[in-house]
């Protein structure tokens, strides 16, 4: 993976395969988080992310360690809506999308400018459009 360029400050998001990539201690995703942390850019996934990512083989010593580190946005009713609305807007269906969905949501109510580490770029831009800036894992 070619190094990309984060800004300063605002919010790097990690979607589940971000998230599952920075646990599984894959170089490139640590390095630009790294990165991201070293320009005060604080870390976020939303709780949905953390429960399609967890799995039997998970190292747990390492997620807890990983957890301890990331700001972890809860989804209540208002969030729920919104992404559901987010979902109708862009043609897409919950019961295949309903995670992108809240994690898109919540993305878009961080500090800006916000990075999302995404393995679902074209999910995302649907969702986001262009206010949060999508980075391939």
């Amino acid at each position: 993976m070619a190094r990309r360029k984060l800004s300063h400050e605002g919010t790097l998001v990690l979607d589940c395969e971000g998230l599952s990539k920075f646990v599984g201690d894959h170089e490139p995703v640590v390095a630009l988080i790294a990165e991201a942390r070293k320009r005060g850019m604080e870390v976020v996934i939303s709780a949905l992310a953390l429960i399609e990512a967890v799995h039997r083989k998970t190292d747990s010593k390492r997620l807890a360690w990983v957890l301890s580190g990331l700001r972890i946005a809860p989804v209540g009713d208002e969030e729920a809506k919104s992404a559901s609305t987010m979902l109708i807007n862009a043609g897409l269906h919950g019961h295949e999308y309903a995670i992108d969905a809240a994690v898109a949501e919540m993305a878009l109510r961080q500090r800006r400018p916000v990075v999302m580490l995404t393995s679902d770029v074209d999910d995302m831009t649907k969702l986001c459009g262009e206010k949060v800036r999508l980075v391939a894992v």
